[in-house]
Formats: structure tokens, sequence, C-alpha cells
């Protein structure tokens, strides 16, 4: 790994470790008040499976739905610098976006990345396609309607890895991994890893 990368990753590996001491401290209701300037990010362990998933697929075209500071676009990014591939990564908090953009500078992998700020869906129904390769980790609430606007984009054989299927329990996340597995030309796949990630393939 670059060691400007391992630089950015380690600096935001201590904001996370800092962030999860916070939740523990606050009554829920005060963090939910905070989520705002908190990462929520998907962690070390989730962004190494994702960085290997893309390399061993060689996918190219990588989309991101929710960026917030960047730490798992560093990852997609890493990725594609050696699939020679390129994250165009999608978020609704600009001061978020300034952040992940910062981030991805320091890294040495701002090149590799587009940032576009707005609304997911929205900004999803602009774009063409095909992706190789989706993460999906915005408002849960939005994951049904994000699927639904990329998956006919998809290339065949592409991977789609929504997050935060076990913590924090949602009805929003079971009734994505209902959908995405009622629809047909998918295998799915539930992941023990970080949150968990539901992995689903497009077969054709």
């Amino acid at each position: 790994m670059p060691p400007a990368l391992q630089n950015v990753l380690n600096r935001l590996h201590s904001r996370m470790a800092r962030e999860d001491q916070l939740r523990e401290s606050l009554p829920a209701e005060a963090f939910a008040a905070r989520r705002g300037e908190m990462m929520l990010a998907i962690g070390e362990e989730a962004g190494r499976f994702l960085n290997l998933l893309i390399k061993a697929a060689g996918a190219k075209n990588l989309l991101e739905i929710g960026t917030s500071v960047g730490y798992s676009t560093l990852w997609l990014a890493d990725a594609a610098r050696v699939t020679h591939g390129r994250v165009i990564t999608l978020d609704i908090n600009p001061g978020k976006h300034t952040q992940a953009r910062e981030n991805l500078a320091e890294a040495g992998l701002l090149d590799r990345v587009e940032l576009m700020t707005g609304d997911a869906a929205e900004s999803i129904d602009r774009l063409a396609g095909p992706w190789d390769f989706v993460l999906l980790d915005t408002r849960k609430a939005d994951y049904i309607p994000c699927f639904e606007g990329f998956h006919p984009k998809l290339a065949a054989g592409a991977l789609i890895a929504a997050d935060n299927m076990v913590y924090p329990a949602s009805q929003h996340t079971r009734a994505y991994q209902q959908r995405v597995r009622g629809t047909p030309g998918y295998q799915s796949v539930m992941v023990p890893i970080g949150n968990g990630i539901e992995l689903s393939r497009k077969q054709t």
C-alpha cells in the first residue's frame, strides 16, 4: 500500500476509534443529533474486503452511493488504481465531500475519483453506466430507490455490496435484501464482515 494512503487511513482509523468511544458515552438521542458530523464508515475489515473483491473481479467502473468523508472511497480508489478504473461517488452533504476530496488528494488518489454532490437517486438517473461494482452505503430508506435506479445500468457480472445488513438493524435494509434477492438474474449472500454486507452479483 502506498505510504500516503496508509497515512490517511491511519488518521481516519484514529478518528473512528474516537467516534466509537463517543457513541458509547452518549445517549442514543444525543448521538443521533450529531450523526452529521460523524464518519459512520464501513471499517477497515470491510474496506480491505471490498478492495480485494474489486481487484479480483477486475472491476473498472465503480459507483459509490454514500461518500461521507471518503474512507470507503479510498479503498475503492486504490483498487481502481490497480484495475485502471474510476470511481464516481455520491453524497448529499457538501461538507463531507469537502473532507473526502482533501483525504483523497492527500492519499494521491483524487485523479481516480469524481465526486457528485446531491440527491443520490437523482444523480443515478443522470449517470449512464454500465457499472461493474456498486457500494451502497447511504440513508437506509434510499437503498431500494437507489437499487431501482442503478440495477438496469449494471454490466453482466457486476457486483453490489450493500452495507449495514446486521448493524444497525433496520427494516429498510431487510426490505432491500428481500428486493435484491427477489429480482430475477441476481445471486446474493450475506457476508458477515464489518456491519454485514449483502453481496449480490448480476448474472446476465
